[in-house]
């Protein structure tokens, strides 16, 4: 009796320090073990009463599960049927709390899978049109995660594993804080339409895509912090990954119809075999990057698999099957660009390896690579369009082929015989240069054709450099490039995009933008390298070929880039939750359970301050082999030092936000501001994707008929901010509306070379010579070369000038005249120039006929030499006989 009553106090000291809820851990419905490292061992009751209906078993009154007794011991203090009525009564909380969360997460999983799956299907959500619907999916999809989060935290306050998982899932923790970057930017782009840039509509725009990815970004970091999350974030890779990869190779395959997925062309210079793959997204090079991100991340999950001993078949097929069809994908693009970043990619994966680890990279590589790279010749040289049936047979022996050569290698791998090794490596050696060599047989037609591309790229970033450093703080707001570039263009390439996401971003927001996204990527790199480091090939090839071309403008880009973080923060969170808990992967009872500390932030930042106050510095070694070392030391005391001294004035404001007092008023706050995101985005999305709608069925309509009138207008009051919609409203205008309409559009958008083109048109028709004459040289001046422009202004004027001669208006006819020849003038000059240079003409500028007889009139009208009142068309023979002479 007295060695069983020393049992019970020290098992209620046990229960004290470890406080309440903490059995969890351990038990779990149908004996199953929650806590990592808790392996399904088989309980040796002996003299333990057994409790089957429990799950458990009582020794000594106390409770245990197979062989480990919790940190929270169950006390029994009577009988048993009392205290197991009691844990009954827990138990049945616990599910009911268990199945709440569970359907949470599989909501929430589902939910940002469907958002993410939406991305793919719509053309990577690069156009607004398909940005819209998307918006408003997900906007309803996180209030109902929101609703459903908020009733979970005012549950009762959960222990153990969950009391951890729900101090993940504050908002100060840092896959929280990951949130904040995409609306930093997105609060950018609202500045610049409120306050006015050279594009309304293209800051709204971006300020909503932006809005979508904050709500995408927020979507996964509550799937990252919920139980199972990384199943669901890893499921959602493997499906998004696979439709991408799949329907591209299909659609070569002839299977899978795909519009505008595969891109023809007869220029050598973007093709050697005149035709790229562009999937989903319809651009090769974007779709070239996300295809080499998806076939990184599962190389090198397939190294790791690789690497270990006695790896069983099954599992290495699986781990191997996306690698073909992925490498397949990303050769069929053509992609320059992203197969550099692939390189780069893939020594870094290869350098971040473990020593052990590297060997099975190159294994894992060589067979899918090779198989990938002979596959890509054979439809390369059908042009893309082999037939069905010899195209799937192709794609499944190459992808058979990779399987069975991968199993070899690693069946030779781990062979014990040096032989085995030695043919191994002599294997990957050889499939790798064979790839190589297959690949560069297939574009070796592309890179003997010049570099005519990539010199226009240069000229595009020069110009936008010069662009950037009139506004290099703030930007110009959204769609600086689009709408400005013809404005500045050195020479008349078609460009409009820059085909480079930081030089977009630059002119758009300007130093703040860059700044964020540069501490955005480096605070995930620096997570991922240290909780995730295979994920970080993936996100190098995001970076670095999102930086010479304009993958960044795809929403998909980036939400697969915010996928891959929260893989990382899931990842982390499982790694701190073991961190935190050591005892419960300890075999045997747990002497002294500590409780669990407040705040993750408040264990790190003591344990930093007692670990640089646990080391003083020895006075005895200052030689110069420890100089170094205690430099550092010294360092780190002292940042310690003076951020306790900053907590030492911020704490007590903290401690004032932090109060209970303030909590409903923190709140309210958080509901107030999220209400006003939620509710403004999705109210401007509505009326922005209703006057696109309305917008589509005035076009359909026959024009000026009182039905696409109607359309027109109701479109233009709901989004007054589009240029191309209020041109077209102000064609079925008379012309003191339209000159409004047009002159309303300017406040929106005063960079557009259309809006003043229309006006122009509308002055000419009206007989104002003068004014046409200013709006069509403001319209040239912010299109160079466009050849229509010209052709336009030109005409116009003539018809003017005869107009005026007509009505006896001669002197008015000359002023008018002089301006048209000064157009023309400038026409002839700017056309010989590009012809004199041999400057590369994209858009094929030059003068035409029509115009060179017009610019004639023109000037022979300015110098006065035609006879007054003379008919237009006598006039228009004697010019043409004394141009033919």
């Amino acid at each position: 009796m007295e060695e069983k009553e020393k049992v019970n106090e020290e098992a209620k000291k046990d229960s004290s320090r470890g406080g309440a809820g903490q059995q969890e851990l351990f038990y779990q419905n149908g004996g199953q073990a929650e806590g990592r490292g808790l392996a399904g061992r088989s309980c040796q009751p002996g003299r333990l009463d057994e409790l089957p209906e429990y799950g458990c078993y009582l020794a000594h009154d106390c409770n245990t599960y197979n062989d480990t007794a919790g940190p929270h011991s169950l006390w029994v203090t009577g009988r048993v049927s009392d205290t197991s009525s009691r844990w009954s009564r827990t138990k049945e909380k616990k599910s009911r709390t268990d199945m709440n969360r569970s359907n949470w997460t599989a909501v929430l999983g589902m939910g940002t899978l469907v958002v993410l799956l939406a991305g793919c299907l719509r053309r990577g959500l690069f156009f607004s049109a398909d940005v819209y619907p998307v918006i408003l999916m997900t906007a309803v999809i996180v209030s109902i995660s929101l609703v459903m989060y908020i009733e979970g935290m005012l549950e009762t306050q959960p222990a153990g594993m969950d009391m951890i998982r729900l101090e993940f899932m504050r908002p100060e923790n840092p896959q929280f804080i990951q949130v904040l970057f995409p609306l930093v930017v997105m609060m950018c782009y609202a500045v610049h339409a409120l306050a006015g840039s050279v594009s309304t509509q293209g800051s709204i725009d971006e300020m909503l895509r932006w809005s979508l990815l904050a709500m995408f970004a927020l979507l996964a970091a509550l799937l990252a912090a919920s139980r199972n999350g990384v199943r669901w974030i890893a499921l959602g890779w493997q499906l998004a990954g696979g439709l991408l990869v799949l329907s591209g190779i299909l659609a070569v395959c002839g299977v899978m119809p795909l519009p505008y997925g595969i891109m023809r062309t007869a220029d050598p210079e973007i093709s050697s075999a005149g035709a790229r793959l562009g999937g989903l997204l319809q651009y090769p090079n974007a779709y070239g990057a996300v295809a080499c991100m998806y076939a990184l991340e599962r190389l090198t999950a397939a190294a790791g698999v690789l690497a270990g001993r006695a790896v069983p078949a099954r599992r290495l097929i699986a781990a191997v099957l996306p690698l073909m069809p992925a490498q397949a994908a990303l050769l069929l693009s053509e992609s320059r660009g992203a197969w550099l970043a692939a390189g780069c990619a893939a020594a870094a994966a290869l350098a971040l390896q473990r020593r052990g680890a590297r060997l099975p990279l190159l294994l894992a590589l060589a067979a899918p690579l090779a198989c990938a790279a002979w596959l890509y010749r054979q439809l390369a040289a059908a042009q893309l369009a082999p037939a069905p049936v010899p195209g799937l047979l192709a794609l499944a022996g190459a992808w058979a082929a990779a399987l069975l050569g991968t199993l070899l290698l690693c069946r030779l791998w781990h062979s014990r015989a040096r032989a085995g090794r030695a043919a191994a490596l002599a294997t990957t050696v050889l499939a790798c240069i064979a790839a190589a060599l297959m690949a560069a047989a297939s574009t070796a037609d592309r890179f003997a054709a010049g570099v005519g591309t990539g010199a226009s790229r240069l000229q595009m970033w020069r110009d936008a450099l010069q662009l950037w450093t009139e506004a290099a703080w703030l930007g110009h707001g959204g769609n600086t490039w689009r709408s400005m570039f013809r404005a500045i263009q050195s020479s008349p390439y078609v460009g409009g995009e820059v085909h480079s996401g930081l030089l977009d971003l630059a002119l758009d927001t300007g130093l703040l933008g860059i700044a964020l996204i540069a501490g955005w990527m480096l605070f995930t790199l620096h997570s991922m390298r240290r909780f995730a480091p295979r994920l970080l090939p993936a996100v190098l090839v995001f970076a670095l070929h999102g930086a010479v071309d304009f993958d960044w403008s795809y929403a998909l880009s980036w939400m697969l880039f915010i996928w891959l973080t929260a893989w990382a923060a899931a990842l982390r969170r499982e790694t701190e939750v073991a961190a935190l808990y050591p005892y419960a992967f300890i075999n045997g009872s747990v002497s002294a359970a500590a409780p669990a500390p407040k705040s993750l932030v408040d264990t790190a930042c003591a344990g930093s301050i007692n670990d640089a106050a646990s080391q003083p510095v020895n006075a005895l070694q200052q030689s110069k082999r420890y100089s170094y070392h205690l430099t550092l030391q010294a360092i780190r005391l002292r940042l310690v030092l003076v951020h306790a001294s900053i907590q030492t004035y911020i704490r007590p404001c903290i401690q004032l936000l932090s109060s209970p007092a303030s909590r409903p008023i923190r709140r309210y706050t958080a509901a107030f501001l999220l209400a006003c995101w939620l509710g403004g985005t999705v109210w401007i999305t509505a009326h922005y994707m209703w006057a696109a709608i309305q917008y589509r069925q005035a076009i359909a309509e026959p024009m000026e008929t009182s039905t696409s009138v109607e359309y027109f207008k109701s479109a233009y009051h709901l989004n007054p901010a589009r240029p191309d919609l209020a041109i077209s409203f102000a064609r079925t205008l008379p012309y003191a509306e339209a000159h409004s309409i047009l002159l309303n559009g300017l406040s929106y958008s005063p960079q557009d070379p259309d809006l003043y083109l229309e006006l122009g048109k509308r002055a000419s028709q009206s007989g104002q010579g003068k004014q046409a004459g200013t709006y069509f040289i403001k319209a040239i001046s912010l299109n160079r070369y466009e050849q229509e422009i010209y052709r336009a202004a030109v005409h116009e004027m003539e018809q003017i000038a005869m107009h005026e001669i007509s009505h006896g208006r001669a002197r008015q006819a000359q002023q008018t005249a002089a301006v048209g020849a000064q157009i023309y003038e400038q026409y002839k000059n700017l056309a010989a120039q590009v012809n004199a240079e041999y400057i590369r003409s994209d858009r094929h500028f030059q003068l035409d006929s029509s115009s060179a007889l017009s610019g004639e009139n023109l000037r022979s009208i300015a110098a006065g030499t035609l006879i007054k009142n003379k008919p237009y068309k006598s006039i228009r023979s004697c010019i043409r006989c004394n141009s033919q002479n």
